[in-house]
């Protein structure tokens, strides 16, 4: 939302890992009522534990698991809105971007990674040339500490003032 200026609701989403950021992403998806979700791992059956769990949680959630094949994944790269990296690949420097190809000219597609650091990771730079809105995980660490800030202080989270903190602490 803060990133793209877009509502879930009725959006496509293209998620690529079923971890713990995966998972909870999914799930969050699935309740501000995401028309469709894909999950994407590379071990398959995580990413079916992550639909069962969403279906538990919001029935009548079109959820589906996919394995980590670019035959699969490029099928629905043309019907997604949102497509998000929450794999662990980007984290060091020589990772291979969890997809590096894009539809030409996908101005429509937005794609977010969950990794911070680098600024921009390869999957990026590959949405990006493509020509889709990127984003990077720094609003999601941004909120995480926000939320804890006030769980832990009963306070109001001064998100701007940790905002700027937190983007010269990352990048300098």
């Amino acid at each position: 939302r803060e990133e793209f200026g877009m509502e879930l609701r009725g959006r496509r989403v293209l998620i690529l890992g079923a971890g713990g950021a995966g998972r909870a992403l999914a799930v969050q998806c699935a309740v501000e009522g995401a028309a469709a979700i894909f999950i994407v791992n590379r071990t398959h059956s995580k990413a079916v534990s992550a639909v069962a769990e969403i279906r538990k949680l919001v029935p009548h959630t079109f959820a589906v698991a996919m394995p980590m094949e670019l035959k699969h994944i490029a099928k629905h790269l043309n019907e997604v809105d949102l497509v998000v990296n929450a794999t662990s690949l980007g984290l060091r420097p020589g990772d291979p971007p969890p997809l590096a190809r894009f539809p030409r000219q996908c101005k429509w597609l937005r794609v977010y990674d969950t990794i911070y650091r680098p600024a921009e990771t390869r999957f990026l730079a590959a949405a990006r040339k493509a020509g889709a809105q990127t984003a990077n995980g720094l609003s999601m660490l941004l909120h995480q500490g926000a939320r804890s800030f006030e769980i832990w202080t009963g306070r109001r989270a001064p998100v701007a003032v940790m905002r700027r903190a937190l983007h010269k602490a990352v990048y300098g």
